[in-house]
């Protein structure tokens, strides 16, 4: 039998990310662009089922009224597609601020946290959206404040993420914290566990793992103590390597995206140099992506996980406009599925 489970989701916010006016930055490309993209990709008469969603502009004014988010909603639902994960505007620039800031910055943050869960009430209440989280991070670019006082920095975070859990618990919703290095207190799988842990409401608050993200955990990027990987490493070295990882963090991840990764550093606009996404049939990535997806996806189901959704940020508009693209990214998705998925 055909496994029906995770739905397969693509991501709307590499149509964002590193995109802008500036110098050198190409234009974003907007939502109902994204979508159309998204439901034009079809392999064997398979599709991508729905969509995960970042919560800011030019895609969606946080502030936007009732009528004009059920406006939204019906045009996503309308390109035949559900809502999975919501995208919390976090960030300076955005509507939050750092999450080991001052008092103020902290206010900041957790308002982020409430417009995303006023937005899933809303999305819920239409019937876009019946499944997936809300994604945070630290909103703290870079690991050199957080250095300074590595204990204290990440109790602060952890005590702003206690307060957006109780938000987010208020309103049926659950957050995931995503592990990449260019958040600080989160830039290494032990900083990310230590986290995790200090925060300490797991039926609440978990992680969101990114294949592209997480390899460069291995590797030590920003945290070169917690390496697991040395330069040279062969096969049955970097699956042991996986599995250590993946056994520590596997239990708080409650949301997931398939990518690839050249173990590269990229940036763009105002992003910091994170995991570089590449396509998923990049002749340069490092990773077996439906090998390494499994270890993630292990008792996924128990854990609440109903979808996996493909994640490659800061991609050029051109290859982001080719149907191509989005073809073979599907195709990729379905291995996933077939080999670790459920019904």
């Amino acid at each position: 039998m055909t496994n029906t489970y995770p739905k397969l989701h693509n991501a709307m916010w590499p149509g964002l990310v590193g995109k802008g006016d500036e110098e050198g930055q190409e234009p974003p490309i907007s939502l109902e662009r994204m979508l159309d993209l998204t439901a034009a990709a079809s392999v064997n008469e398979t599709k991508f089922e729905g969509i995960d969603y970042f919560l800011f502009l030019p895609h969606t004014d946080p502030e936007a009224s009732d009528e004009e988010l059920r406006g939204i909603a019906d045009l996503i639902s309308g390109k035949g597609f559900t809502v999975g994960s919501l995208v919390a505007p976090v960030w300076p620039g955005t509507v939050g601020d750092s999450a080991m800031g001052d008092d103020a910055a902290r206010d900041k943050f957790l308002s982020a946290v409430k417009m995303a869960c006023r937005i899933a009430g809303i999305f819920n209440e239409h019937g876009v959206r019946k499944y997936g989280v809300i994604r945070i991070d630290s909103a703290e670019f870079g690991v050199e404040k957080w250095r300074e006082d590595p204990e204290k920095n990440t109790r602060r975070i952890a005590q702003t993420f206690r307060e957006a859990a109780k938000i987010a618990a208020d309103h049926g919703e659950r957050l995931a914290a995503e592990g990449e290095i260019c958040w600080a207190g989160m830039h290494s799988w032990k900083d990310m566990l230590d986290l995790l842990e200090e925060v300490g409401m797991p039926e609440t608050v978990g992680f969101q793992a990114d294949l592209a993200h997480t390899y460069l955990y291995l590797l030590g990027y920003n945290a070169p103590e917690h390496a697991l990987l040395q330069e040279g490493y062969g096969e049955d070295e970097f699956y042991a390597a996986y599995q250590q990882m993946t056994d520590k963090l596997r239990p708080w991840t409650i949301d997931f995206h398939v990518a690839q990764n050249d173990g590269q550093v990229h940036g763009a606009g105002s992003h910091d140099k994170t995991g570089k996404h590449c396509p998923a049939n990049d002749p340069n990535g490092k990773l077996d992506i439906v090998r390494c997806a499994g270890y993630w996806l292990e008792g996924a189901h128990d854990r609440g996980i109903q979808h996996i959704c493909w994640d490659g940020c800061m991609f050029p508009n051109a290859l982001l406009e080719t149907p191509g693209t989005w073809n073979t990214v599907l195709e990729k998705m379905i291995q996933v599925r077939d080999a670790h998925g459920w019904t």
